[in-house]
């Protein structure tokens, strides 16, 4: 029975579809770019250091990670890096803008069942371009009830997304952004793996209690939360 005080929400990249495993894949295109002028590990250890540097100015996504690369590549090149490689990872960024989107198994089938027992919303950080892109491409847009895309994901965020709800819960990969803050929130959260996780996105597991579980996949979703609800 569908209850609209009850809300379910989900993140989006690598919880509903793939986007994590584009990165690593443009990350190998961009070491051999620059092989002659770093070993791979040097040149991820700097980007990933670019990116972290860079989250307060270019946020999450695609456009960030580009930039961070060009700084990366200026860098080890001591700013002599040639015109074409700036090219050539001008363009990588671009295809990553324009790849097709992956659901991941059970998304499509949780958030309807969901939906029948309360409000599904999505809770989504990164470009608003690129994730307004994404959510139309997956076919899943008209199955939520709100759609929220944030800058970050914070406790005060998921407090003021779940207020006056009588049941709440965030369902997501990403301990640091998806279930930390959503149990300091006083919410539900569920943990879903996913087989490729950015380094900036990486938690220690929550002390065991009552609010945190983890499933494989999101296929066992519904059958979680009927359980909570007593269903």
């Amino acid at each position: 029975m569908r209850d609209t005080n009850r809300v379910f929400a989900f993140d989006a990249d690598d919880t509903l579809w793939h986007n994590e495993k584009f990165f690593r894949l443009t990350q190998e295109r961009f070491a051999g770019l620059l092989a002659d002028h770093a070993e791979v590990e040097t040149l991820g250890a700097k980007l990933l250091a670019a990116e972290r540097r860079n989250l307060g100015h270019y946020g999450f996504g695609i456009k960030g990670f580009t930039l961070s690369m060009i700084e990366t590549a200026l860098e080890v090149t001591d700013r002599q890096v040639p015109g074409a490689v700036i090219a050539e990872i001008l363009a990588a960024g671009q295809e990553m803008l324009r790849h097709p989107i992956e659901l991941l198994p059970g998304a499509e089938e949780a958030v309807a069942a969901l939906a029948e027992r309360g409000r599904v919303i999505l809770i989504t950080k990164g470009d608003l371009l690129d994730q307004e892109r994404k959510l139309a491409q997956s076919g899943l847009g008209d199955a939520f009830d709100a759609v929220e895309i944030v800058s970050d994901k914070t406790e005060a965020t998921y407090a003021r997304l779940f207020a006056g709800s009588t049941f709440a819960l965030m369902a997501g990969n990403s301990m640091k952004s998806d279930i930390l803050p959503a149990l300091a929130a006083g919410a539900h959260g569920v943990h879903v793996p996913h087989e490729t996780t950015w380094a900036l996105e990486e938690a220690e597991d929550p002390a065991a209690g009552p609010r945190f579980h983890r499933i494989a996949t999101l296929e066992a979703l519904p059958e979680l939360v009927d359980g909570l609800l007593g269903a």
